[in-house]
């Protein structure tokens, strides 16, 4: 089921578009100065989100990101139930991770987008 769901991500403060499909929300905190109404989120998955310790710890510094990585997808271990539950959401349609974080290149959502298409489909 979940091997023909498309995983695709994009700043949650990027219009959005018919084709996003589901749009999830993967940031622990709310988007700053983004109204919920605005941002047309179906799911908001706080659970898959870095710890705060972890989130913290890595700042969005480009040369931490390696080690978030390897640090993230231990979180994201103990975390099938709920990434299984998001991708039943989307039965076989299109994912769209949402971020908040200015860096489109060194942010969770692409190692989530990674783990997701590497453990779970």
């Amino acid at each position: 089921m979940a091997a023909t769901i498309k995983i695709q991500i994009k700043r949650v403060y990027d219009p959005p578009k018919n084709d996003d499909g589901l749009r999830v929300l993967v940031d622990r905190l709310w988007p700053r100065g983004l109204k919920k109404v605005d941002a047309r989120i179906d799911f908001w998955a706080k659970e898959l989100a870095p710890s705060t310790s972890l989130r913290k710890w890595f700042n969005h510094e480009e040369q931490k990101f390696s080690e978030f990585r390897l640090r993230y997808f231990e979180e994201l271990e103990t975390k099938h139930n709920a990434a299984r539950k998001m991708l039943d959401q989307a039965a076989e349609g299109t994912i769209t991770l949402l971020f908040a974080a200015k860096d489109r290149s060194y942010n969770q959502a692409i190692v989530l987008q990674s783990f997701l298409s590497e453990d779970l489909t």
